[in-house]
């Protein structure tokens, strides 16, 4: 269907234009934030990486028995022989009953650790950007303070005091984010607190808190959500590592990090339970972390240009004249 033009008058060559509707469409609701992820090639590689890693952790828990033939604790042979797809590990039990049942405890910790990371993160950075003056210096050096400290060597001396358990391991790689979380939050929070509608809801007295929550935090979940990928793969890294030392889960437990650690002694003989596990962990944060640069890319983008044909364009006269979004307190 071709596009509308104007009556054409002497001299002047008529101008197709776009309907008003497409374009007010195309303004007013940008694609939903999934759809915008997906259409990047690095966004579609992420979720499907990510999505095979967490639905083999998933199904692998609860049917690791029934998929493999054995359980997780059952000893088939002696250590480190071919007995079974990938052999066996350091007491004989089967190497591929392990794997497969090892990921969602460390995908839960991870998960749990960086959501609690984010909260306590994000509450200080908005606090701390939106009150500013000593407020924000108070806080500011506290966070300075603990990021002084190196994560792993933190996390490492609060499992020795309080004893290794996924609770342990949640609050303490959890703490350590929120630092460089409030760090970020404060930053989207500064850049937004000078805006036209936060004055505009502090002259009508609205009280802070509604400010910070209905005003302030919809308008910075673009680089906190950027964030919250980044931290997950950090929390997977870190948990992995610490299980690695002996100091995230315990045996007889099935974990990649506890597999890598237990399997390590005798890589050359039967490598498969130290290859698996770190192949897993190295595709989960592949994943992650082109998911995070897929988002990061996608929360920059919130309109979508109409869609318009060869010849047409755009008639100035005819663009709408958008009103200025008006936030209530």
């Amino acid at each position: 269907m071709s596009a509308p033009v104007h009556p054409q008058e002497p001299g002047k060559t008529p101008k197709p234009v776009v309907d008003d509707s497409e374009l007010k469409t195309s303004v007013s609701k940008p694609e939903p934030l999934l759809s915008r992820i997906w259409a990047q090639s690095e966004g579609k590689v992420g979720l499907v990486l990510t999505g095979l890693v967490i639905a083999l952790a998933v199904v692998g828990y609860f049917f690791a028995e029934q998929i493999t033939g054995r359980s997780t604790t059952e000893f088939i042979g002696l250590p480190f022989t071919d007995i079974g797809v990938f052999g066996t590990d350091n007491l004989g039990r089967s190497v591929l009953s392990r794997f497969v049942a090892g990921g969602l405890i460390l995908l839960v910790t991870a998960f749990l650790a960086t959501v609690l990371g984010m909260v306590v993160g994000t509450i200080i950075g908005m606090i701390a950007g939106y009150a500013g003056g000593k407020v924000d210096s108070v806080l500011m050096r506290l966070n300075d303070v603990i990021l002084a400290f190196p994560q792993l060597i933190f996390a490492m001396l609060a499992i020795v005091i309080f004893g290794p358990s996924a609770t342990v391991l949640v609050l303490v790689i959890g703490l350590t984010h929120a630092p460089r979380i409030a760090r970020v939050a404060r930053a989207a929070t500064m850049s937004v607190t000078n805006e036209d509608y936060i004055r505009a809801a502090q002259m009508y007295s609205v009280p802070h808190w509604r400010i910070l929550i209905q005003e302030i935090a919809p308008n910075i979940t673009g680089p906190l959500a950027v964030e919250a990928g980044l931290r997950l793969t950090y929390s997977i890294g870190s948990i992995a590592s610490l299980s690695f030392l002996g100091l995230g889960i315990q045996p007889p437990a099935a974990d990649w990090g506890l597999m890598i650690n237990e399997n390590r002694i005798a890589l050359s003989l039967q490598p498969w339970g130290v290859l698996l596990p770190v192949a897993a962990v190295a595709v989960l944060t592949i994943g992650t972390n082109m998911l995070a640069d897929a988002t990061a890319r996608a929360t920059a983008t919130t309109a979508t240009p109409p869609k318009r044909g060869r010849n047409q364009t755009i008639d100035p006269e005819r663009v709408p004249k958008h009103e200025p979004i008006r936030h209530n307190g």
